[in-house]
Formats: structure tokens, sequence, C-alpha cells
């Protein structure tokens, strides 16, 4: 049974029976037969089908929210059992947001100083696939804003504060100041994240509060895209103050705080609400809490 509910998983999450095969490491008559036979069990349909993949039947929607916490329940049960016999291992997987990227290793490397036989996966992606990825099992934890957008079924740890800087050269322009208003801000020709970013939504809603609007001449998914731009010291953008630390831009490069108002969202640890935490979980909700002073510090 437990075999059967992590291929309907992964037919959830690829909405394609191939693909699901594939990613499971079976063939696709495999996959097919599996989910049929699950079906006899529940006597239900679970699936729509045509001629290909067509979704999920409204019994298939409520197996699916039984089957996450089926394979959640075993999975930490396996962990839990494991973790008796010594010390932590297995693999932890947090999806975070791209601006709180330059950050994880703060929260990585006291972990895995306490735990050395644990392994990490991290995964980039928007705040909105953070959440997805958790409610999937695809993730055991997120990184991501807390109280911006509506969060869902999650429990948080508070981590810091985020603020804004503008990041721009020492002549290009405000480039002397020692702080600016959003107003001005909107005067400036930016290299920002794509809309589609919850950063970029908070820095285009700050703006608009200020009665203006962003004008970017260059728009990416990636940090490293934007980075790579303003170390040049020929572009300007709006980035998190702890992320411009963090990546260090350099003597050609200046970080203007941005005032009126000061805008500020707290970022934290984000993991799905079942109880009890597998001991990975566990372990790093632990940690965030004792390195979130330090980081707000810093913030």
């Amino acid at each position: 049974m437990i075999d059967k509910l992590e291929l309907l998983l992964a037919l959830a999450k690829e909405r394609h029976f191939g693909r699901a095969a594939e990613a499971c490491g079976v063939t696709q008559p495999t996959m097919s037969t599996s989910i049929k036979q699950l079906e006899e069990i529940l006597g239900v349909m679970l699936v729509q089908r045509g001629s290909r993949f067509l979704g999920f039947t409204p019994e298939g929607e409520r197996t699916l929210e039984w089957a996450r916490r089926i394979v959640a329940d075993t999975r930490a049960m396996r962990q839990d059992i494991g973790a008796m016999k010594g010390e932590l291992s297995g693999e932890l997987r947090i999806a975070a947001i791209p601006t709180v990227l330059g950050m994880v290793a703060q929260l990585t490397t006291p972990f895995r100083a306490r735990h050395p036989n644990v392994r990490f996966s991290i995964i980039s992606c928007t705040s909105s696939d953070v959440l997805g990825l958790l409610e999937n099992l695809e993730a055991d934890a997120g990184l991501t804003y807390i109280e911006n957008e509506p969060l869902g079924k999650v429990r948080s740890v508070p981590l810091y504060q985020e603020s804004y800087r503008l990041i721009t050269s020492p002549d290009g322009l405000f480039g002397d100041r020692d702080q600016v208003t959003w107003k001005e801000v909107g005067q400036v020709p930016l290299c920002l994240l794509t809309p589609n970013m919850q950063n970029r939504r908070i820095i285009d809603r700050a703006l608009r509060a200020a009665g203006t609007i962003a004008h970017p001449t260059l728009t990416s998914n990636s940090i490293i895209v934007l980075y790579t731009h303003v170390k040049t010291g020929r572009w300007a953008s709006v980035m998190p103050a702890k992320l411009a630390e963090t990546l260090g831009l350099g003597d050609g490069v200046r970080t203007i705080p941005i005032v009126d108002p000061v805008v500020s969202y707290s970022i934290g640890l984000v993991v799905p609400p079942r109880e009890p935490y597998t001991p990975l979980v566990a372990a790093l909700m632990q940690t965030a809490r004792e390195v979130a002073p330090s980081l707000e510090r810093d913030a």
C-alpha cells in the first residue's frame, strides 16, 4: 500500500504517467497497474483517464490528502527508528527563495557540525513553489517570507527581518547618498527579479505606495545574474541588506539604505504541520531557533 501511495504522489507531481514512472524507477505499465490496484482496494476511481492523464477525481484528490499524511508518517517512523540506532543520518531537503540563499550556510553549517552524517539538498525556487514542495513531500523544510503573503498550513520559526538597500555605483544616480527614499528609487533604472518572485512583488508594492513604479532595464529569476551585473558598477538594483552583505559587492558598489518608509519583512524556516516531527526536521528547527538571534543582529 505504501509503495502504491508513493506512486500516486509521483503522479500528482508529474501529471503524466510516463514521467511519474520514470521518476519512481518503474515502467509505465507498472505505474498504471499499481494505480488501478489502489482504485480496486479503495473501490473508487482516482484518476481521470483519456489518451493522457486528465487529472484526479474528487475521490482522488481526497486520497492524495491521506496519501501525503500516510507517506509522511511512514518516512518519519523509519527515520525515527533509524535515529534510535545512533547518530542522525539521511538527507535534508530544503527549498529556499533566492534572496535567502546567501544565509543558508549559517543554518546548515552549525547543523552539520552537530550531525555530520546528514546530507543536504538545497533547491532555489519561488515562495509559492516552496509551499508546493512541502505539501507534496518533495522538501522537508523551506526558507521563505512568513508574514507577507498567505502561507497555508505550515509551522514557522522566525529567523530575521529582511530590509532593503539600493545597490549602485558611487557615481550612479543617488550613489553619493547616505540614504534614499522609495520615491527616489523609482527614478533609477534597475535590474530586478522577475515578477513571479515575492521579493519583486514587495519592491513593486513599496514603490507604488511611494507613488512611483519600477523601471527595470533587466529582469531575471537568478540572483547570480543580478549580482554579476551590479558588480560591474554600471547597473543598479534593490536587494535585501543581508544578501548584499553576503555577496560582498566590493568597493565599486555602494549599498544605500532605503527609507520613507523603512520596509521590512520576516524571513523564517517553515515545515509541514505534522507531529511528531521527523528527527531531522526537529533538529533543524532547534538549530534555527539557536541561530536566529545572531541572524537578527546581523540583519
